[in-house]
């Protein structure tokens, strides 16, 4: 009876947590896509060096999914200088959205364990005590910024899905 109990409990337990409506989107012209739990509508831009920006979030139960995808006009074939302009880029953003904690960068993550993409991942808080995850990825082309926030704690098995969820072009 108890094990019963216990199965039950834990397939309800993930359906709660993987059950959700996690679905592929195209990230508008960028050849990009992302998973998502809502369809985001993104702005287009570019950015002083001319490199092309496409930038959105949406809200779905009280939490906040964004995606910003950069085009590098000058493609950085050197995986640790890709690495770092990302860094630079999500440094530029921290500030952009008023981040006042930050736990550092956790760096060596790879998409998908492609040895040609790098990728970080940070924990933040804003002015507005908003809890933030964040996860950056490169190949050296694009910069994938993911970024998930909430008044809440964070459900970390559902935000990691969507911010592993980023996808390059082939």
């Amino acid at each position: 009876m108890f094990r019963s109990v216990l199965l039950l409990f834990f397939w309800c337990l993930s359906a709660g947590i993987y059950g959700q409506s996690l679905k592929k989107y195209p990230l508008a012209e960028s050849g990009c896509q992302y998973y998502g739990y809502c369809e985001i509508k993104f702005e287009y831009s570019k950015s002083v060096d001319s490199s092309a920006i496409w930038s959105g979030e949406c809200i779905k139960d009280s939490v906040g999914y964004g995606v910003i995808c950069v085009r590098l006009l000058n493609p950085i074939k050197e995986m640790n200088l890709a690495e770092d302009m990302m860094i630079a880029y999500a440094d530029y953003l921290k500030s952009s959205f008023e981040i006042k904690k930050s736990a550092g960068y956790g760096k060596g993550h790879r998409l998908q364990q492609r040895e040609n993409t790098r990728g970080i991942v940070d924990y933040w808080e804003d002015g507005e005590k908003n809890n933030w995850k964040i996860k950056a990825w490169t190949d050296g082309k694009c910069i994938g910024f993911l970024y998930v926030y909430s008044k809440k704690a964070l459900q970390e098995p559902r935000v990691n899905l969507f911010l592993d969820g980023f996808r390059l072009p082939e």
